[in-house]
């Protein structure tokens, strides 16, 4: 009985002393950030009733009503000249419940600003860490391939692309995420510069590991903690660029939609039916407060200052 107790005591010791991982403690200290936990679920609120979406109406996102052309729903405040009974967001302009239509836009906006993100991430973080790794005269030089590309005016350059490949969806992923890539380039390049010094890259680098291991073992994984903070911030950016060329037409082709496409429509008869515009707007403008707090939030969490 008392070597048990002893142990017990031990055990009970060990744990109290025993620390967290810098993941967890991140996790533990991003749990104290309200603005950030409250986006977390806002989003994942958007994302589920964009998944779910056939769901949740009885209608289709490409069901065409005539009899119910630029109809108010039936809460609207101010008195309109058509009233749709049983549509939440009332119709667009061909009689369309923009209920349905705004979640379906959520899917391909939030599409859109993933994958191209993940573009970036992947052309980014490759590009920068091999330039900062190598350093010297191919670091100078790569850099240098930045910077003329920086100087380009790049969202003609998505356009160009977009009418002449005939605004392929698939495209438009890879075009947006190309543009996106310099900056998380430079902020891995960065941290890469500043990792390589580290004993655990010596350590490696004695021990005979190559440079693409050091780069994907030791030098990207230990870069992560702002890329992941920048990746939060890219996501909105991205949304807004599809945005914009749904905007000018050159984005998603109906019968597909897009919050983007969502806001040209509206905005073209604002004055006379402002809940096609206000809707698609207030769910975009959500989503990307959501991802802007939540990039602060982990921006806290993960700094190495306040730990």
């Amino acid at each position: 009985m008392i070597a048990t107790g002893s142990t017990q005591k031990a055990e009970a010791l060990v744990r109290a002393v025993k620390g967290r991982s810098l993941g967890r403690d991140a996790w533990e200290r991003l749990k104290k950030n309200r603005a950030a936990m409250a986006s977390i679920f806002l989003l994942a609120t958007v994302t589920l009733t964009a998944i779910f979406a056939p769901l949740l109406s009885a209608y289709r996102y490409d069901e065409i009503n005539y009899d119910l052309i630029t109809c108010a729903p039936a809460w609207w405040p101010q008195s309109t000249a058509c009233i749709a009974p049983g549509h939440i967001f009332g119709t667009d302009a061909v009689g369309r419940d923009l209920f349905v239509r705004v979640l379906y836009g959520a899917r391909m906006s939030l599409a859109v600003g993933l994958v191209a993100t993940l573009v970036s991430l992947l052309i980014g973080v490759v590009y920068g860490a091999t330039a900062g790794y190598l350093g010297g005269r191919i670091d100078n030089l790569m850099m240098r391939f930045v910077d003329i590309l920086y100087s380009l005016p790049f969202i003609f350059f998505v356009i160009i692309l977009m009418v002449v490949f005939d605004r392929n969806l698939i495209l438009l992923f890879v075009a947006v995420g190309a543009v996106e890539w310099l900056t998380m380039a430079r902020i891995v390049r960065g941290q890469t510069i500043s990792l390589k010094q580290k004993e655990f890259v010596e350590a490696a680098r004695a021990a005979g590991v190559s440079g693409s291991g050091i780069i994907r073992r030791h030098i990207i994984p230990n870069a992560m903690g702002p890329v992941v903070v920048y990746v939060t911030l890219t996501v909105p950016g991205v949304i807004l660029t599809e945005s914009f060329l749904s905007f000018l037409g050159l984005g998603v082709q109906e019968p597909l939609t897009s919050w983007g496409t969502l806001i040209s429509d509206g905005a073209a008869q604002m004055q006379t039916a402002p809940w096609t515009l206000v809707f698609p707007a207030l769910f975009m403008a959500v989503t990307l407060f959501c991802f802007n707090f939540i990039g602060d939030g982990l921006r806290d969490a993960l700094d190495p200052r306040d730990r």
